[in-house]
């Protein structure tokens, strides 16, 4: 028991360390992140660049998108080749305008140069009347 006594302080402390880093990791995790600059309306894009088969996420004026990789060849190496993008909820669209899908087009052509970016709808109709 006086082994336990003399531990105690010693215990409490490592717990209070490991809760501390805990809590520090959690707040600044990159998925809290994209949920905080959701509910806020901000811009984020949230991505692992080395794992491919990992979609990115992105969340600009209160929408969330989805993005999924797909690896092909180039004329130097293997990268990101295609790249189809859609709203996590199509109500969230509601509001953005056809600027707003070319800065998210831009956003993405800054990470993934060689990709070729396709939208599914209801985005893609958009961008086919202003393109055409």
């Amino acid at each position: 028991m006086a082994l336990f006594l003399r531990l105690l302080p010693f215990l409490l402390f490592i717990a209070i360390l490991y809760l501390l880093y805990r809590g520090i990791k959690f707040i600044t995790h990159p998925m809290r992140k994209l949920e905080l600059a959701y509910e806020q309306k901000k811009f984020y894009f949230y991505d692992d660049p080395n794992n491919v088969r990992k979609n990115f996420h992105i969340t600009y004026k209160g929408a969330l998108f989805e993005g999924e990789k797909y690896l092909g060849t180039t004329e130097h190496a293997f990268d990101v080749v295609s790249i189809f993008v859609f709203p996590k909820k199509v109500d969230d669209l509601k509001g953005l305008t056809y600027e707003d899908f070319v800065f998210l087009e831009r956003e993405i052509q800054r990470s993934y140069p060689n990709a070729k970016i396709d939208w599914k709808s209801p985005v893609k109709e958009l961008l086919q009347k202003h393109r055409s």
